[in-house]
């Protein structure tokens, strides 16, 4: 049956070879060295976005715009059950219309404080806000969106992920970007105990499928959110960051996500969301959700990825033959991926979940699908 498989992929790559040219790496060298994996199963989490009705970005989250979208799960410690729950609860909701991707959020927190008031500053110096979009799921070309109290904005794009030599482009701007705060305490005080604060993002399409396509009923985009709260303490009435006795630094921060990742790493965007839109009248309840079987094809070939990396760390190059990868920990599945090794990296092919066509990934991680002919 495998020998069959083989045999199956192989003729599927052939038949494929003159619908996609091999990645274009002109310029770059190959991305080698072990890198840390995913301490916890694959099962992101997912969520239904409904069609919005006439929407306000004024960080309110009233029942007469929302009510058509539904509450996610509370964020979870970004390494999953690996960590203990987060001290505050938080949760996201989401809506869309021919124009924008809407955004709210609810942060619990009995002190509420910012500091940095300059745009494209590092906001998660600050607590903040995070939101990352991939809307082609290829974990290539994905945006990173952050926000504090004060509403200050940080917005940039990732070529790929920094594991992969990925570049962060900051000087950039979201033309069109909505955006606001709205506190239910006193920001920056901490002489009284505060409530929570909510937030509304309008991002306009225009922008977001520059690196994807405009979303349809049924179409999937991967998405993540992250919140980071840093250990604070009071003195002379003010907050201030809590600090290492010996080393005078701040203390590590939290991380708390809707898609936990399994390592304290949310640049891994293969563990990211599914964002499934849904054209229909919101009710305020998940539909069900049918994860795409080409997924798990994807997520093996992740697994090859990683063990790739880590073989390249030990021998200095990368393996043509699955089996030199069962020792750092890849094991096919079903069928045997064909790999092809290349001055730059290597490509690595499985068919996908039909078996009509051939899904991929290159040394630098990025998957594609490509059609059989």
């Amino acid at each position: 049956m495998r020998k069959t498989a083989i045999i199956v992929l192989a003729s599927l790559i052939h038949a494929s070879c003159s619908v996609r040219e091999t990645p274009d790496v002109r310029g770059s060298t190959a991305v080698a060295g072990k890198i840390p994996v995913p301490a916890i199963e694959f099962s992101p989490e997912h969520y239904t976005c409904y069609r919005a009705g006439e929407m306000t970005v004024d960080g309110e989250i009233t029942d007469e715009e929302w009510s058509a979208a539904p509450w996610s799960n509370l964020f979870t410690d970004i390494e999953g059950e690996l960590k203990p729950a987060p001290l505050y609860d938080t949760r996201m909701k989401m809506l869309w219309d021919d124009s924008h991707l809407y955004i709210a959020a609810e942060l619990k927190e009995p002190h509420i404080r910012a500091t940095l008031r300059q745009r494209d500053t590092v906001i998660f110096h600050d607590n903040d806000f995070e939101v990352f979009i991939d809307p082609d799921g290829d974990t290539h070309g994905y945006y990173e969106f952050e926000m504090n109290a004060f509403n200050t904005v940080w917005d940039l794009l990732l070529t790929m992920p920094y594991r992969d030599n990925g570049r962060a482009i900051d000087a950039w701007d979201i033309a069109g970007l909505k955006s606001a705060v709205k506190i239910y305490g006193t920001l920056n005080d901490p002489s009284d105990i505060d409530e929570k604060w909510t937030l509304e993002i309008a991002f306009p399409f225009a922008v977001l499928e520059e690196w994807g396509e405009m979303p349809a009923d049924g179409t999937v985009w991967r998405m993540n959110f992250s919140r980071v709260n840093w250990k604070r303490k009071t003195e002379n009435g003010r907050y201030l960051k809590e600090t290492d006795c010996e080393t005078g630094k701040p203390l590590p921060e939290y991380n708390w996500l809707w898609s936990p990742q399994g390592l304290i790493n949310v640049h891994y965007p293969e563990m990211w969301g599914f964002v499934q839109f849904n054209s229909g009248g919101g009710t305020g309840k998940q539909e069900p959700f049918f994860m795409d079987h080409d997924e798990m094809v994807k997520w093996e070939l992740r697994q090859l990825y990683y063990a790739q990396r880590a073989l390249s760390a030990d021998k200095g190059g990368y393996a043509s033959d699955a089996e030199l990868l069962e020792e750092y920990g890849y094991t096919p599945s079903s069928s045997e991926p064909h790999i092809t090794v290349t001055l730059s990296g290597y490509e690595a092919a499985l068919p996908d979940s039909e078996g009509n066509s051939i899904i991929c990934i290159d040394h630098r991680g990025m998957t594609w699908k490509q059609a059989a002919k």
